[in-house]
């Protein structure tokens, strides 16, 4: 797994042909019990690293479409899946629990529920106020720089820029974590901004 900004924070990826992207799987290293967030699968020394330090309690999926290998995680590693809460009555996989706005995971790390992406209630997560944590709608397919999902895959695009002005409005975001694409660690606020 890689080193991210924080000592805290490590990042694994796969690579998709048909997008031109990787995606990204997050783990947050934390007494009490790691999380992960949207896990894609792990090769054998990265579930290696990850289980010397700690393996994971918690594993949070931001939407529907992020499931990826959440499953074959919580089995392995014994951690609790959490779902978006709006998707409680068709998600593909069981969940241990369900996330809605303005909650936390854990303590320090916040749910936003977004409207308008591809999924109802897709989920942001707000680290330490410092850190924001997305799924599909933000992502990344230019270093140094976000970009929205295309108009054409969100349900309703006026929704998802107003969700992504809440977002943009938060004061202290430095870094942005994608789930798709390149993150950014500097100036987040102002990378939000320019969506």
């Amino acid at each position: 797994m890689r080193y991210l900004h924080r000592d805290d924070l490590r990042s694994w990826s796969t690579f998709d042909e048909a997008r031109n992207i990787d995606f990204n799987g997050l783990a947050w290293i934390r007494e009490g019990g790691n999380v992960l967030v949207d896990p894609v699968e792990m090769g054998a020394f990265d579930l290696q690293q990850l289980k010397d330090l700690g393996g994971a309690a918690i594993i949070v999926v931001t939407n529907g479409d992020h499931i990826r290998d959440a499953s074959a995680l919580s089995t392995a590693l014994g951690a609790k899946i959490l779902g978006p809460a709006a998707e409680r009555d068709n998600f593909e996989i069981a969940c241990d629990g369900w996330l809605a706005d303005g909650e936390e995971v854990v303590g320090g790390l916040r749910v936003f529920a977004l409207q308008g992406s591809k999924t109802p209630g897709e989920l942001a997560l707000l680290l330490e106020d410092k850190t924001l944590i997305t799924g599909d709608l933000i992502r990344g397919q230019r270093g140094g720089r976000l970009n929205l999902l295309p108009d054409a895959k969100m349900a309703d695009p006026a929704a998802a820029r107003d969700s992504v002005k809440r977002l943009a409005a938060l004061p202290s975001v430095e870094a942005v974590l994608v789930g798709d694409g390149w993150s950014v660690f500097r100036d987040g606020r102002t990378r939000l901004s320019e969506l």
